[in-house]
């Protein structure tokens, strides 16, 4: 079947990467951890009704602010850095800070660009893994076939935000980015890394963003 292997291809797009936890965090109800995700997955549906005929600037500037707020992207990257990001110099953090921003809602941008029937289920269940928050979610393909996604959320003080995805409820998107990222991090430069995620940036947005 066609909806399946559309399904992982949309998963896999979706799996993204401790910070100190208040007392005032965890007290807030569990449905503002699971809001986070129900905004998100609002506006990629929103995305996939405009398809390819709304230019790819402006689909990427109506996810850019939802993904600043539901994604700790400054984690995500510190994370996936890794060891290396101790020795990477400050301009270099911050220009590899943008360019991983823009490849973020750039790749949801191209990967969600055109709807057949998917539904977004944001689970009422929370798991607790440490002092995480796990919300766990599925995109149902038209045909009914699920995919289970579960986002690991971490209270700032902005509220809960997404610090790691988890594909099929295991596979850390993480952990994947950080093997992807050593090789090119091998020699302690961001330069190779910064120079790859904007030519990512350029291929997925068609030429029409350049970061």
């Amino acid at each position: 079947m066609r909806a399946l292997p559309r399904l992982r291809m949309l998963a896999a797009a979706l799996a993204l990467p401790a910070l100190h936890r208040s007392a005032r965090a965890f007290a807030q109800d569990s449905t503002d951890v699971r809001q986070p995700i129900v905004a998100l997955y609002a506006t990629l549906e929103k995305l996939m009704r405009a398809g390819q005929a709304t230019p790819f600037p402006d689909r990427f500037a109506i996810l850019a602010p939802v993904i600043d707020r539901v994604y700790d992207l400054e984690t995500v990257l510190k994370v996936s850095v890794g060891l290396k990001w101790p020795s990477i110099d400050p301009a270099s953090r911050s220009s590899l800070a943008e360019v991983f921003r823009a490849f973020t809602i750039a790749s949801f941008v191209a990967n969600f660009d055109k709807f057949e029937g998917e539904r977004f289920d944001v689970l009422p269940d929370l798991r607790t893994v440490g002092a995480d928050q796990v919300v766990q979610t599925r995109i149902v393909s038209a045909s009914g076939e699920p995919i289970r996604l579960d986002y690991v959320m971490q209270p700032s003080d902005g509220g809960w935000r997404v610090t790691d995805v988890l594909l099929d409820g295991t596979i850390s998107r993480v952990a994947v980015q950080r093997s992807d990222f050593r090789a090119l991090l091998a020699h302690g430069d961001a330069g190779a890394l910064i120079a790859s995620l904007r030519r990512k940036v350029a291929h997925l947005s068609g030429g029409t963003l350049v970061s």
